[in-house]
């Protein structure tokens, strides 16, 4: 009677082992997918929004996108080690598989941390810098990126200055004969034109409770609050394939090179 259970022994572990494979392979598909998600998210926020991130004092905000950059990068090349191991059933592979995983979480852990400190700390920095950015650096010499950024940010999101219109008042630019007489820049106006920025009369220029302060702390908390949740959805996943790795590699353990 040893034998036939032995050799049941042996195809009821065999069939696991198949299982698990299929299991492991499914997710590193999905995985690999993820990765570039996560790519595409943290490539979206620096090139579609660099010009906002010029307007910001802290690096956090550009530090969180690079790290969903490089773990997506990672996870990519991962999910693609993982497919490999699991099909070759190397200890080896999927001992190194596993440390990736565990790097990866890691480095997700750390972007989700930085994104929640730069969440609370936020609304301080806004109010500190961005009125001060606005008036000292808009169409200033070799200040060509924040004019773009200001501009950028008073058109998309119908604002004008940093809390209100009045702010421009203590404009450098304003101040000089280079403004040509505009009370406040032409990008505040609804209606773009030359010169448009000469009349600050609601009826001309945008004006918004909060100013431009409000809409752009708005704007980078929903951005946040996508990072976050991409970063654990990924994170949860991840997981589940450590777990997988896992319940394999004992699998493997009992088995012949």
């Amino acid at each position: 009677m040893g034998a036939p259970a032995t050799a049941y022994d042996e195809k009821k572990e065999t069939c696991g082992t198949v299982c698990l494979k299929y299991l492991l392979f499914t997710f590193n598909f999905l995985f690999w997918v993820a990765g570039g998600v996560v790519m595409a998210v943290g490539i979206w926020t620096l090139v579609e929004k660099s010009d906002y991130i010029s307007l910001l004092s802290s690096a956090t905000y550009a530090a969180s996108a690079y790290i969903l950059i490089l773990a997506g990068a990672i996870v990519m090349v991962t999910g693609v080690l993982g497919c490999c191991a699991t099909f070759k059933e190397q200890r080896r592979l999927l001992r190194v598989y596993f440390v990736l995983l565990l790097c990866i979480f890691l480095l997700e852990i750390l972007a989700g941390v930085l994104a929640y400190i730069y969440y609370q700390q936020l609304n301080e920095e806004l109010k500190q810098n961005l009125q001060e950015t606005m008036v000292q650096k808009y169409r200033q010499p070799e200040q060509e990126h924040v004019t773009k950024a200001v501009d950028k940010l008073q058109h998309e999101f119908k604002c004008c200055g940093s809390n209100s219109s009045s702010d421009w008042g203590e404009s450098v630019w304003i101040r000089t004969s280079e403004a040509d007489g505009r009370l406040v820049p032409d990008s505040c106006c609804k209606t773009q034109t030359l010169n448009c920025g000469r009349r600050d009369h609601p009826s001309n220029i945008y004006k918004v409770e909060g100013g431009c302060i409000t809409k752009l702390e708005n704007f980078i908390l929903d951005h946040l609050k996508i990072i976050g949740a991409v970063g654990v959805g990924i994170a949860c996943v991840q997981i589940v394939g450590m777990v997988f790795t896992c319940c394999l590699y004992r699998s493997l353990k009992a088995e012949p090179y």
